[in-house]
């Protein structure tokens, strides 16, 4: 009798089990326990304000250059601030060469005004940071005149020297930058800074006598070069 007993509660054990399971009016949350829900994470929004200030730039390497070297440049910029993420800059400059070269005697001279404008971005992680290590971009153009001049060639020919001169040469020169730098803020609105720029050239005219020595904001001819600056910053 206690073997029957036993056997016919674990059938109706099971009967009762499957219907539960089975049964389409039950709810899984009558059958397994409540489960307290996980707190969920919510996005912070960006508060920052849309507009941040703005910085002018002057390249005190470049005035440097200019005062010690035949070739150089005065150059200023204007760069607005995003979010502190997004930097769009306009960078203007003047250059200048006064060069001869001793082996052949010619004499370079040209000097013209140049812009650059391009984007920065910021690349740290804490925008807000009073330091700031950037990368950018910048598409450069130019248009100017030079004039080469030499006391005498010599003929191959005919023997004898002959002066040369060529003036007032139009030329047209654009290219772009690839840009990577840092600033440090010094005191106040006071920060200093520096950049490398690695330039490729894109279209250019030359004019009728060849490549010309120097390029205004660009430096000496060449199809891609590296260059940098040394900032002076001033941010409001």
């Amino acid at each position: 009798m206690m073997s029957h007993n036993h056997i016919s509660i674990f059938i109706s054990a099971i009967t009762i089990s499957m219907s539960l399971l089975w049964s389409p009016d039950i709810n899984a949350r009558q059958i397994f326990p409540k489960t307290k829900n996980r707190p969920t994470t919510k996005a912070i929004a960006d508060t920052t304000a849309t507009f941040r200030g703005f910085q002018v730039t002057f390249d005190l390497l470049g005035a440097a250059q200019m005062w010690l070297s035949d070739y150089g440049q005065y150059e200023t910029a204007l760069r607005v601030d995003i979010k502190d993420k997004y930097f769009p800059i306009v960078e203007l400059g003047y250059g200048k060469a006064d060069a001869k070269d001793e082996s052949t005697n010619l004499h370079y001279k040209a000097n013209a005004p140049y812009i650059r404008i391009g984007l920065d971005f910021n690349l740290l992680k804490n925008k807000h940071d009073i330091y700031r290590l950037y990368g950018g971009f910048r598409y450069a153009f130019t248009s100017y005149k030079f004039d080469v001049t030499s006391p005498g060639v010599t003929d191959p020919v005919w023997g004898g020297i002959a002066p040369y001169s060529a003036k007032d040469i139009q030329v047209h020169y654009q290219w772009i930058e690839a840009v990577a730098g840092v600033d440090v803020k010094i005191s106040g609105p006071i920060h200093l800074g520096w950049s490398v720029r690695c330039r490729r050239r894109l279209f250019h005219n030359d004019g009728n006598i060849g490549n010309t020595w120097y390029v205004p904001g660009f430096g000496k001819q060449g199809g891609s070069r590296l260059g940098g600056t040394f900032n002076l910053i001033f941010q409001f």
